[in-house]
């Protein structure tokens, strides 16, 4: 911190006293027959700052909060960050082990949890020698006797009178904890600063286009990359936040019509949910702008929503980049072009967001940049404002990511002459068969142009001539019946051979809690006991 004139230390805790100050009188949070105006929310944040003061929470201490999208969670986003503490935003969807984890390499010292969620905190509230006091917040559940503390609004309650604050020492200070989905072991904890927080909010707001008029509908979990920083992004602007507990395509077009939403963001799979239902075609999405990452959406996924009258903002970014930080410009003359080239187009990654600058290239192993021609593969790296400063407590870890003084995302991706990035997979997931690189993401985006499939993943599996093979694992519509030869040949026929499925397995895909498939379940299920034997580069 400075004490120049010319100069402040970036803390998005100052949207919040902006829009208290600007807009005191309009709503900010809206859910069922609650509304919060921007002063009301402004008090209960200072309410919830106070009382985790009497509980003994300092700056840079950590609380935990395992909370659906309702108010209680967007508050976490602010009380914590008033006293310099820490948030701890913990995935709902997680099993009982990896709450504990969480919590205990966290250290975190109070936790907020919904009553929905007791039993699972009934089964670790042993094994939480750091907690000091469990807050339970009471919504669609009634309150649980299994885990003793008060309920949220009493604890908010206890805070004692006055303005609450104590200032960061600096914007590099962490304000954020978020804990990666663990695919390959334990979650890793990735640090958020001030500053990267900030600049991400109002990245967001420029990219969609929010306003003081704009209603942001919460369908991304607002544990997830703390909402990809929309949490503090619609506070920026004065927006107003409808929070939705949980993701219902019938509810979310509801919510939409009564509400006169603009703007939400939401995976891929959440889009296809809202597209299939019957009677879709009716729906009006007009005036909403829908902004999707998490998974690279194929350009049938996009066509489909905007025939609905959405307009779809594609982005892409990971955990360690405060959720999204490159987006998919839309250019002037794509007006002139049919809705399936500018699909097409919408479907890559795009350029590095305005606040990114010009932190993002594709390189090859030696961290030369690939040629811009669309065709040579290499890993997205990034670096800048909005990069994590480091994962909490794993120096190992962080050293690693950080090789060669930029981020590497595990991405890889092939650059347009006109500057976009396009992924072609992650590096665990190319498909080297026969030494030849085969990018599942292309072969998924060709079998979702079948008018039978409702979601696809395709991974690499076994095969004694070539060392893998692409096999598909299809959901299909409701009502619809597609046989493995149908999409083999549909696909055999779009594409090299040598890169369609050789097998098609149909059913149920798993996913994360924001809607990603988890393609590590399906691809480790085929190679149980067996040794992978593959030849070739996936950069090459």
């Amino acid at each position: 911190m400075t004490g120049d004139p010319f100069y402040k230390d970036l803390n998005p805790i100052s949207f919040l006293d902006r829009s208290a100050d600007v807009y005191p009188d309009k709503p900010a949070l809206s859910y069922g027959d609650i509304t919060y105006t921007y002063q009301d929310f402004y008090n209960r944040v200072n309410k919830l700052a106070g009382a985790l003061q009497k509980e003994g929470i300092k700056k840079g201490d950590r609380v935990g909060f395992l909370v659906p999208n309702i108010p209680a969670m967007f508050e976490g986003h602010y009380g914590p960050l008033k006293i310099g503490a820490v948030l701890v935003a913990i995935n709902t969807r997680l099993s009982a082990r990896e709450v504990s984890y969480i919590l205990n390499h966290s250290g975190a010292k109070v936790l907020v949890f919904d009553s929905e969620y007791a039993e699972l905190i009934n089964q670790i509230k042993n094994e939480l020698p750091e907690i000091t006091r469990f807050v339970q917040v009471v919504d669609t559940f009634p309150k649980s006797s299994l885990v003793k503390g008060p309920e949220y609004e009493e604890f908010l309650n206890s805070a004692g009178p006055g303005e609450h604050r104590v200032p960061l020492e600096s914007e590099s200070d962490p304000i954020s904890i978020n804990y990666t989905s663990g695919t390959t072991g334990m979650p890793k904890g990735v640090q958020y600063h001030s500053r990267g927080a900030y600049l991400s909010a109002l990245g967001e707001v420029v990219e969609s286009g929010m306003n003081y008029a704009s209603k942001y509908l919460w369908t991304l979990p607002m544990f997830h990359c703390n909402g990809w920083c929309f949490t503090w992004a619609t506070t920026a602007v004065g927006a107003t936040n409808i929070c939705l507990r949980r993701v219902d395509p019938l509810e979310v077009y509801r919510l939409i019509e009564e509400e006169s939403v603009t703007h939400m963001c939401c995976a891929p799979t959440v889009l296809t949910s809202m597209y299939s239902i019957p009677d879709a075609d009716q729906q009006d999405l007009s005036g909403v702008t829908i902004m999707t990452a998490g998974a690279p959406p194929a350009p049938q996924v996009i066509r489909s929503m905007e025939n609905m009258g959405a307009h779809i903002l594609h982005t892409y970014g990971l955990t360690e980049t405060y959720g999204p930080t490159t987006i998919c410009a839309i250019q002037p003359d794509w007006k002139e072009k049919s809705s399936e080239e500018v699909a097409n187009l919408k479907a890559r990654q795009g350029v590095a967001y305005i606040v990114a600058d010009t932190g993002m290239r594709v390189v090859d192993t030696e961290m030369n940049d690939v040629e811009r021609n669309g065709s040579q593969m290499g890993e997205v790296v990034m670096n800048g404002n909005i990069v994590m400063s480091g994962y909490f407590d794993d120096e190992d870890a962080t050293n690693k990511a950080f090789e060669g003084g930029w981020f590497h995302s595990g991405d890889l991706a092939v650059w347009h002459p006109d500057g976009y990035i396009e992924l072609q997979d992650r590096a665990k997931d190319i498909i080297i068969s026969g030494g030849e690189n085969i990018s599942s993401q292309q072969v998924e985006k060709v079998i979702m142009e079948h008018d039978g499939v409702l979601e696809v993943s395709v991974v690499g599996v076994p095969d004694e001539r070539w060392g893998e093979v692409p096999k598909a694992f299809v959901m299909s519509k409701e009502g619809v019946t597609v046989s493995e030869e149908e999409i083999i040949t549909f696909t055999r026929d779009r594409i090299a051979h040598f890169k369609a499925p050789k097998y098609v397995e149909f059913g149920e895909l798993p996913k994360t809690a924001t809607g990603k498939i988890q393609k590590y379940v399906l691809r480790d299920k085929e190679w149980e006991g067996k040794e992978k034997r593959i030849q070739g580069s996936s950069l090459t």
